[in-house]
């Protein structure tokens, strides 16, 4: 489920997950489908970080995430606990790609 900014919304999408408002209240319900108006209100509303129902698209290839994330735990690679968290990370990446 991709999440998305106001302005990237089109109408005919369905939210993954209900819209809180600052107050606490919910919006819109999981499973409404977007219209103009809608999505009209939510960028008055400057709200932000929408999920809608679909596959995530990743900005980054896979390969390319996983070379950072080899990068990032090069220096500390000899340490058990921090290879363990190095081993979480990747398993979490890789699921973003499925």
């Amino acid at each position: 489920m991709p999440k998305m900014r106001a302005e990237n919304l089109q109408p005919g999408m369905k939210l993954a997950k209900p819209i809180i408002g600052k107050n606490g209240m919910t919006l819109l319900g999981e499973g409404t489908e977007l219209t103009e108006r809608w999505i009209d209100n939510l960028k008055d509303m400057n709200v932000d970080g929408i999920y809608v129902e679909g596959p995530s698209e990743q900005a980054v290839p896979l390969d390319e995430a996983l070379a950072g994330l080899e990068g990032r735990f090069a220096t500390v690679g000899d340490k058990p606990h921090m290879a363990a968290i190095k081993n979480l990370v990747r398993r979490h990446i890789e699921g973003l790609y499925r």
